[in-house]
This record gives structure tokens, C-alpha cells and sequence, in this order.
């Protein structure tokens, strides 16, 4: 047993500012912050799952073309008001465009979320899963196995978007974590 020491020390990421028309989506009335809470609590839940299987692809690709809009950690303010951190990468995609599974794995979750809107969630084995939001359309259901590349919907502009992308996480053991770190292509 021995002790190795290494030093933690401050991040500052960078900001990133959107105007959203929708104001609904920023400041919530009373029965879209319940449905939100709740919304948060089930996600939290889902980020916990655990499948074990042999062997975990973790080589992912890239599930849609286009350019990087938003990178994971960006401080996020939404017209004026700050919001907690982005948790993903952002492709700007046109509404329609083919939205695929980054690595083989099974569908978890589908749901269409106050803030995530229509969002597909592929358990790829050993607390590793991914999470696509925003999505125009839904091509899957729970319990399919989707191998990687597969087709799983359409990008759109659903939930609280300023427009047509994707928005991917991807969760470690119920943590997300910088989906850059992943991708064997950039």
C-alpha cells in the first residue's frame, strides 16, 4: 500500500450565453417546476443503472453530424439568469437530421422531458450509459438492442433548445462526465 499525491486545483470554464424565446422554459410556474422536480429525480435514477456485461465498447462515435455548438462544463446563462453547467456536447444538426447510437448497448429509457425533451437512454454495459436529448423523433423503444451506428432518432428542438441539435451525455457509475473523452473520432 502506498500513497501518491497530486494536486486539485480550479477550473474555470468558459460561458456560454442563450436567448430562448420560450421565457416558460427559464422561469417555470408552479406545475412545470413539479413536473421538472420530478423529471430531475427519475433522470437521477436512471443514471444509477447498472447491467453488468463481459466487455464494454467505450470507443464511441460520433452520433450525428455537425459542428460542436456547446462543449461539457460550459457555464451555462439562459436570458441573463445562470443555470447549472452543460452536461454534454452539443451538435448543431438540422431538425430531421439522423441521430445515432454512439456504441452498442441496449435502450434504457425513452421519455420526452420538460428540459431534455424527447430523449433516448442506451445503457452500454457496466455504468456506462449514454443519454440523447432534444430529439424531433423517437426510433426505438425500451429493451432494444442497438448495435453501434444504429439509427435511434431524429434531431430536433424539443424541450428547452434554442434550436434544432443534439444534445449527448454520456454518465460513468452515475456521473457525467466530458463525452470528449470517449470519442475515438473528433
Amino acid at each position: 500500500e502506498r500513497s501518491v499525491g497530486f494536486p486539485v486545483v480550479e477550473k474555470r470554464y468558459a460561458e456560454q450565453h442563450v436567448r430562448l424565446k420560450d421565457s416558460s422554459k427559464i422561469t417555470l410556474s408552479p406545475d412545470d417546476e413539479k413536473r421538472a422536480l420530478a423529471e430531475i429525480e427519475r433522470i437521477q435514477s436512471l443514471k444509477k443503472h447498472w447491467r453488468e456485461v463481459d466487455d464494454t465498447d467505450s470507443n464511441f462515435i460520433r452520433p450525428a453530424d455537425g459542428r460542436l455548438s456547446s462543449r461539457f462544463g460550459l457555464r451555462r446563462i439562459f436570458n441573463g439568469a445562470p443555470r447549472a453547467p452543460h452536461s454534454g456536447l452539443d451538435f448543431a444538426a438540422p431538425r430531421g437530421a439522423p441521430v445515432i447510437t454512439a456504441a452498442s448497448g441496449r435502450v434504457l429509457a425513452i421519455d420526452d422531458y420538460f428540459f431534455n425533451g424527447k430523449t433516448v437512454f442506451v445503457d452500454h454495459g457496466n455504468g456506462l450509459l449514454s443519454m440523447y436529448c432534444h430529439l424531433d423523433r423517437i426510433d426505438v423503444q425500451p429493451g432494444d438492442t442497438l448495435r453501434k451506428g444504429q439509427r435511434l432518432g431524429l434531431a430536433g428542438a424539443t424541450g428547452r433548445a434554442s434550436g434544432p441539435h443534439l444534445h449527448w451525455s454520456v454518465v460513468l457509475n452515475g456521473t457525467m462526465v466530458d463525452p470528449e473523452l470517449f470519442l475515438t473520432q473528433h
